[in-house]
């Protein structure tokens, strides 16, 4: 089947990760996890310029006073507009011998959340956490073996949420005054081996996008949870999707390479490089930290 995305950074990332377009500078930020590096990427030149991060960098926040808010390894940091690790400001609240943090963004409302994944997969001892803007770091959720897939609808209402490895979206009600959340109920869940959902993000209709890793494809999702539509690229595993351009109606899509086989990489070449398509409904700016 042809495929409706384009290439248009084959930059060939370990684990790329984290899209987030700045509405502000008309770029896309995104991270690879293992280089690791934050990275920025203009859409209107090509460029992508990479700052080294010190350690396995999951997921990042835009921050309202610049810079960024960035969940690594070793706990949360403030990293600066030039992509320098300032202060940290959280210590990272696992083991961090065989747990890191993953997926994230900030809440509508500002919060900076940040889940966490057990990289042996032998358990469900990972986390969703919520940082305030007062820097306190709340665990919201536990269970979870990969913690992925965060977003909000459009009346910020409901949170979803994904766990990789049980291969189950989650939609939770959420409290955009408290930042709490309550009512879990299966939004969505998928029986094949390559149905893996791992980032999404929402659009103004409240469908729910998924990047589905190992499964070389995205997929959009109904309200009430029924699938949509289907959309192939060719990278076996997408990462996580995120809404961009002046309208907000180009889908970009960050994809990995890791743990890929050779000959697979022959027949997908641009694996581990950032895809985009134009869709019909945008999506929402994606909101910043306000810590």
């Amino acid at each position: 089947m042809r495929s409706p995305f384009e290439c248009v950074l084959d930059v060939k990332a370990s684990l790329g990760e984290c899209p987030t377009w700045s509405v502000d500078e008309q770029a896309l930020y995104w991270v690879d996890i293992n280089a690791p590096s934050l990275n920025r990427f203009d859409p209107h030149t090509g460029d992508n310029h990479a700052w080294p991060m010190p350690a396995a960098i999951g997921c990042f926040a835009l921050r309202e006073g610049g810079g960024f808010a960035v969940a690594m390894r070793d706990g949360i940091w403030f990293v600066d507009p030039e992509g320098k690790p300032r202060r940290k400001i959280a210590d990272a609240p696992y083991d961090p011998a065989h747990h890191r943090f993953n997926d994230g963004r900030a809440d509508p409302q500002g919060r900076f959340w940040a889940g966490s994944m057990n990289e042996q997969r032998d358990a469900g001892t990972a986390k969703l956490y919520r940082l305030d803007a007062d820097l306190a770091l709340i665990p919201m959720i536990s269970g979870i073996t990969i913690s992925n897939g965060l977003a909000w609808s459009p009346d910020s209402r409901t949170m979803y949420h994904a766990d990789t490895a049980t291969r189950t979206i989650s939609a939770w009600d959420f409290d955009p005054l408290t930042g709490d959340v309550a009512n879990r109920r299966m939004f969505a869940q998928f029986s094949a081996a390559t149905d893996c959902p791992d980032g999404g993000a929402v659009d103004r209709e409240g469908c729910y996008w998924s990047a589905f890793y190992r499964g070389g494809k995205v997929v959009r999702i109904s309200p009430r949870g029924e699938m949509l539509a289907e959309f192939p690229l060719r990278a076996m595993c997408p990462t996580m999707c995120a809404f961009g351009g002046p309208d907000l109606k180009t889908l970009y899509v960050t994809t990995a390479r890791q743990r890929r086989d050779a000959e697979e990489l022959s027949q997908l070449p641009q694996s581990g490089g950032i895809f985009a398509m134009r869709v019909d409904v945008p999506g929402m700016p994606e909101p910043m930290f306000i810590g």
